[in-house]
């Protein structure tokens, strides 16, 4: 059932009328993305796409500021996420995308997750991997997906210089903020136009 809110009042009404029906459709075409999941989901249940799909729910009902998950179509082990810069940081306003590759054997292993945004950051690599502890040594199943995209935006504004992934900006950091502070921002600008 499509519902659409009429707003009267010139241009403007005929505006804010497209916009709601837009934001209506956008909405109906999430929650059939979300049956979708769930369907292929319960044809395909394992422990580790049961897990999933709890944390997807989780992310859908209590969505964490600033972050955003969801699974691809049809594939629950395969997830594009979005973080946003923290506010009153070099980071605000960035928009940084990024990929969670999920094994079977989740949630007793991390997922490989990578940064599809280019980054500048002391412990973001080259390719987009993130050295954080919580991804590797200092894993637990505790850890769900939305404590994970949370986890990497702290890191955005609270590296570990001592873990580099990134040698000029882990020194940069360090010895000269206001330099690494400009070239966070051209990152953020370059988030705004990146596909």
């Amino acid at each position: 059932m499509q519902r659409r809110v009429a707003i009267r009042g010139g241009r403007v009404g005929q505006h804010l009328d497209q916009h709601v029906g837009s934001m209506l459709d956008m909405w109906q075409h999430l929650n059939q993305h979300v049956r979708d999941v769930l369907k292929h989901v319960v044809r395909m249940s394992t422990p580790a796409r049961k897990r999933l799909m709890r944390d997807f729910k989780r992310l859908q009902q209590d969505p964490p500021a600033g972050i955003s998950g969801a699974p691809q179509d049809n594939n629950i082990m395969l997830w594009n996420a979005v973080i946003f810069g923290p506010d009153d940081t070099p980071w605000d306003g960035g928009t940084f995308k990024l990929t969670l590759q999920f094994t079977e054997d989740y949630p007793n292993k991390p997922p490989t997750v990578r940064f599809v945004s280019r980054m500048f950051h002391p412990n973001i690599y080259a390719d987009g991997s993130i050295c954080l502890d919580i991804l590797q040594n200092q894993w637990s199943p505790i850890y769900d997906v939305a404590a994970i995209l949370t986890s990497i935006q702290s890191l955005l504004c609270d590296p570990n210089p001592n873990s580099p992934a990134n040698s000029e900006a882990a020194r940069m950091f360090s010895e000269n903020k206001r330099e690494y502070n400009r070239r966070v921002r051209e990152i953020v600008e370059q988030s705004w136009t990146a596909d």
